[in-house]
């Protein structure tokens, strides 16, 4: 029998390009499955569009329908990095609709997606983190508060609190740039994060569920160029001079245990499903510290998510296909 999938990606946030690359991915492995029939639609001025100029809608019936077409849909695989898939609303949609999807859901994606929130629950968890202050309001006791942060730790990061691949983010160095910084970053995001700035190694873990498993892949290592930020452009641009490698060295066992116990108690404990990557500091001075956990990561041809599971011995076709065959059993 073949099983209906709508791949939804774009959106309208900052990642949307990404999101595109990631989905044509996504698309090839799901299509090696020959009981799926995709479909690719296309998120973006509150539409989604099928074909370039098609703009399809969900009826009352489970059907996505765009001109004279109509398919019921079995599953959608959400490929939507940040707004509106990591912020939990197209999540909240298709369960208004009873449309099964792979992923986290609506909460556990809000969760993650704000650093603020994030930062709360590892507390809570026990799991470490790196020092922060909290900024919600532009007022002069939060002014100060931001002042007497800098004035503890001199190098900070100002971070939007609700903002993907490090969108909305500035180091700091200078007291008299905290402020505008702040303000700066408020334009991205309606709360801010203070984080004091960690030497670190950047350390990264794929989390994903297969065949009823939570499996925590050894780490993999994102090795930035000296005196750089891993900034969006950092990120994505051709001309990057940041390294990957899913066998990083210089790692001792009891390290890499540990980092891969803190990521699986994250992913419990803030109720994860499917699918993450968790990412980590390791630093001499502060030891292991989760960063930010990515509730749907990227599947670039430089994203670390496929790499890590396939080097764990599993392949994204695999994992696709049982994900989308748990969800079509799930109530939704």
């Amino acid at each position: 029998m073949t099983t209906n999938i709508l791949l939804l990606c774009g959106g309208d946030g900052s990642e949307h390009s990404i999101s595109l690359i990631s989905a044509q991915y996504i698309a090839d492995r799901l299509r090696a499955d020959p009981d799926f029939n995709v479909l690719t639609a296309v998120m973006h001025n509150h539409r989604f569009i099928v074909e370039d100029t098609l703009s399809g809608y969900f009826d009352d019936e489970r059907n996505f329908v765009y001109a004279k077409n109509k398919m019921r849909i079995d599953c959608v695989v959400p490929c939507l990095h940040g707004a509106p898939g990591e912020t939990g609303e197209i999540q909240s949609l298709l369960k208004i609709y009873g449309i099964p999807y792979i992923g986290c859901d609506a909460e556990a994606s809000s969760n993650c997606f704000n650093k603020i929130t994030t930062k709360l629950y590892l507390d809570a968890l026990g799991i470490p983190n790196s020092p922060y202050c909290i900024i919600p309001l532009k007022n002069e006791y939060y002014k100060q508060l931001s002042l007497d942060f800098f004035d503890k730790y001199q190098d900070i990061y100002v971070k939007a609190a609700s903002q993907g691949s490090s969108v909305g983010c500035y180091h700091v160095t200078k007291r008299s740039d905290v402020w505008d910084s702040i303000v700066e970053a408020f334009s991205f995001s309606t709360e801010v994060l203070l984080e004091k700035n960690i030497k670190h190694r950047e350390l990264e873990v794929a989390a994903y569920e297969i065949d009823g498993e939570l499996k925590i892949t050894r780490p993999g290592e994102i090795i930035i160029p000296e005196n750089q930020f891993y900034t969006y452009e950092e990120k994505y641009s051709k001309t990057s001079g940041t390294i990957t490698t899913v066998t990083p060295s210089n790692l001792d066992e009891e390290c890499i245990e540990r980092i891969r116990d803190y990521a699986r108690r994250a992913f419990i404990g803030l109720k994860l499903r499917d699918l993450s990557r968790i990412d980590f500091f390791f630093s001499e001075d502060d030891g292991i510290l989760i960063n930010e956990i990515n509730t749907f990561p990227g599947a670039t041809p430089i994203s670390m998510f496929p790499k890590m599971l396939e080097h764990n011995g599993d392949t994204m076709t695999d994992f696709l296909s049982k994900a989308v065959k748990r969800a079509i059993k799930m109530k939704f």
